[in-house]
């Protein structure tokens, strides 16, 4: 019989303010679904639950003693493609999977260094350094059939964006807003094939043993890598810092710029279309990055 475990409140509220009831739900099986993994896989927990927004993290030992994580999640169309991914890149510039159950979406994963994320180096610029040419590595992997497309990302985004815009108070985001779309519109015929990350920030970095650095917890899609620049320019936000970050990185995946700086506008729309339709304000640091990107020339 193992341990009930304790769920962080910290996890408990973002499932509730992000996932509504199905988050309420997910929370209230977490210790049992827990419970079922320790027994299937035989595992005993050695350490505190971790947790991100959507998922618990268990520190395990594996019945022949390897460290590893146990990861529950409520499975949905982000998460849903990140064993595919993971075992394509296997291991190599991303975490290991080592288990899955496909209908929980329940993970079993090698065990990182949790105390040496990329987040805690103090030098933002190497973080930089670091994600892109953690990018380049996994971009070079083409997405499989089924994976989630930006191709249908942009036209959802497209299709949703002139009832957002009429929401959007203040005219100068609604004006920036709609260039953004517009720049998405011109490149949303060519949307790429590669396997995107799409979550990568100096948070989601961690070191290991065997590698410098590794890549966790992606949301994968199949795309074009300019869409996945963004989290690593918003994340320590630095409005003077924009530029080098965009130049650094798509210098070093090797980027058309002023494509890269259409998707990266997508992302901006993304989020705007996020906001707007939940009813919470635009965020100012997310403006002021496709601000400082329109005048950058290709």
């Amino acid at each position: 019989m193992h341990e009930v475990i304790d769920i962080p409140t910290e996890l408990a509220a973002a499932q509730e303010k992000y996932n509504k009831e199905a988050g309420r739900a997910f929370i209230a099986a977490l210790p049992g679904l827990a419970a079922e993994f320790l027994d299937r896989w035989n595992l005993s927990v050695t350490g505190a639950p971790m947790h991100g927004v959507s998922a618990l993290v268990l520190p395990v030992h594996r019945a022949d003693g390897t460290p590893a994580v146990l990861k529950l999640q409520l499975r949905d169309h982000e998460s849903e493609g990140e064993p595919t991914a993971l075992r394509l890149w296997n291991g190599d510039g991303a975490v290991r999977l080592l288990d899955h159950d496909e209908p929980t979406g329940t993970m079993l994963l090698e065990r990182l260094d949790a105390s040496r994320m990329l987040a805690h180096r103090p030098d933002v610029h190497e973080g930089v350094l670091v994600i892109a040419r953690l990018l380049a590595h996994l971009h070079t992997t083409p997405a499989p059939p089924g994976m989630r497309h930006l191709r249908d990302i942009a036209a959802a985004m497209l299709e949703r964006t002139p009832a957002v815009l009429e929401r959007i108070p203040d005219p100068a985001a609604r004006r920036l807003t709609a260039d953004c779309a517009a720049a998405v519109r011109e490149v949303a015929g060519e949307p790429g094939d590669r396997l995107l990350h799409w979550d990568l920030h100096d948070e989601n970095v961690l070191a290991a043993d065997r590698a410098p650095w590794l890549a966790i917890d992606p949301k994968p899609l199949a795309g074009d890598p300019g869409f996945d620049l963004w989290p690593a320019l918003a994340n320590r936000f630095d409005p003077g810092d924009v530029l080098w970050r965009f130049d650094a990185m798509t210098e070093i995946l090797g980027l058309d710029r002023a494509r890269a700086r259409a998707w990266t506008y997508g992302r901006l729309l993304q989020n705007c279309l996020w906001e707007t339709e939940e009813g919470r304000p635009l965020d100012e640091a997310d403006l002021e990055i496709a601000r400082r990107l329109r005048g950058r020339a290709a």
